[in-house]
């Protein structure tokens, strides 16, 4: 289960995995700042990028709004409101699109009246994306930024040559 510790993160094919998207997907937000990994960045060859679980809900939600027609250019308006807010905050909003703006309504009563005016043509509850990524991350260990990983059995090559690495560059 997520923490409030802000130095848990989640490695980039975990928050792949809860976010529903690509590796390339990821790599590529992470690069133009739609959505940067705010526990830990990639500082050079062999560090990995940390997702807070902030980070992996933002993109799943942005997953949603792409699938669903909107352009980037309206999700990074979007992604902005969303990076305002805390985890709570986000669980109370409904984003609600007419395929081209993306509005945000905290009530039902915003939401009935956006409905009534003809704008809205799908909504996203984020406190469902909430509940699903809780879900999905349940399993997971995150992992400390201000750690250096050390290999476990059982973990795969490129993880134990990553903790090489690390390791090399720390005692130089």
């Amino acid at each position: 289960m997520p923490t409030g510790d802000e130095l848990i993160g989640y490695r980039g094919p975990t928050a792949c995995a809860a976010a529903g998207i690509t590796y390339r997907q990821l790599d590529y937000w992470a690069r133009t700042e739609l959505v940067a990994p705010t526990v830990r960045s990639a500082s050079g060859s062999g560090t990995q990028r940390l997702y807070s679980f902030k980070d992996i809900l933002v993109l799943k939600v942005v997953k949603r709004l792409l699938d669903t027609g909107v352009s980037l250019q309206n999700i990074r308006v979007a992604v902005e409101a969303l990076r305002q807010r805390g985890v709570d905050d986000l669980a109370g909003i409904t984003l609600l699109s007419d395929g081209s703006s993306v509005y945000e309504c905290t009530s039902s009563e915003e939401v009935v009246d956006l409905l009534r005016g003809g704008q809205g043509v799908f909504g996203i509850a984020v406190s469902g994306a909430l509940r699903e990524l809780r879900g999905s991350l349940a399993h997971l260990q995150g992992e400390r930024a201000d750690a250096v990983a050390e290999p476990v059995a059982g973990q795969s090559a490129g993880d134990e040559l990553a903790a090489r690495r690390q390791r090399r560059t720390a005692s130089a």
